[in-house]
């Protein structure tokens, strides 16, 4: 039996769309938070960032990347999510939509 196909990158991005930054209230690709995405057979690997290092929910958005991909992509490879603070997050790195929301 064949493995099944892994998801591209854009897919995962799409995916990604439903994690909300739950201090901002706008998902975490419009912000400018996913910073790479790796797919391989091996992993799917992650570095994103928060708007600030202090951010207190970063722990609730690495799980909710986490649980976002599995439930779209149960037969992927696992997933490794991490922080990353380089380069540090700008409001300049928001897609024109997250501006708008944001009334920026």
């Amino acid at each position: 039996m064949n493995p099944a196909p892994l998801p591209t990158t854009d897919q995962i991005r799409d995916t990604l769309r439903s994690v909300i930054d739950p201090e901002v209230g706008i998902n975490i690709v419009d912000l400018g938070l996913v910073y790479d995405i790796r797919i391989s057979p091996e992993m799917v690997a992650i570095d994103l960032t928060m708007t600030s290092p202090a951010c207190p929910m970063s722990d609730l958005v690495l799980a909710d990347v986490g649980s976002a991909l599995a439930a779209a992509w149960p037969d992927a490879p696992p997933v490794n999510a991490v922080l990353v603070w380089n380069p540090p997050w700008e409001p300049k790195m928001m897609s024109d939509q997250a501006r708008k929301a944001l009334g920026w």
